[in-house]
């Protein structure tokens, strides 16, 4: 699937992601990410840019609800409180990834992609994200990426995880 939209958006990718490594070469800062609805694509768009492996460290994926508890060590009463799609949720996958990883700076994300899997208080397109360092600065973000297909959220979701590294890393000196 090829075409002057397709491409145009994977320039705006590659730009973002190559925003972010550059502002973590210039702090000698490393990253990590732990995707949910993304599944990967995160980490992808950071090592599709030649050179990126001096930065990215690892990227996890954390579909279902026992990776998250497994992989993570988000806990059983946070999923089953608040549920993967949360705030909560996101805040407990950048803190474990952050101390499995170790690294400077990591990003969740967790979201509902579509086209099903919606209700009323959660609909498709909503998605929560939390971007940290390892000092414990944590700022979250919640977005409702109406309107869009499954691509459409999970490629405007890359794209939030991709701004969030950078308005972290822009701030690490």
């Amino acid at each position: 699937m090829h075409g002057p939209e397709t491409d145009a958006a994977q320039d705006v990718l590659a730009g973002e992601a190559t925003r972010v490594l550059d502002l973590c070469r210039a702090r000698g800062l490393t990253v990590a990410t732990a995707e949910s609805c993304t599944g990967g694509l995160v980490a992808a768009a950071l090592t599709a840019i030649a050179g990126s492996s001096d930065v990215v460290d690892r990227g996890v994926v954390t579909y279902s609800n026992a990776a998250k508890r497994e992989m993570l060590g988000v806990s059983a009463a946070t999923l089953e409180a608040h549920g993967a799609v949360s705030e909560e949720t996101a805040r407990e996958m950048v803190d474990g990834l952050l101390r499995i990883a170790g690294t400077s700076l990591g990003v969740s994300v967790t979201g509902i992609a579509g086209p099903g899997g919606g209700s009323e208080a959660k609909p498709v397109g909503l998605v929560h994200f939390a971007a940290g360092t390892r000092e414990g600065k944590v700022i979250a973000r919640r977005e409702v990426f109406a309107g869009q297909d499954r691509a459409g959220v999970r490629r405007l979701a890359t794209l939030t995880a991709l701004a969030m590294l950078a308005e972290l890393a822009g701030t690490q000196d």
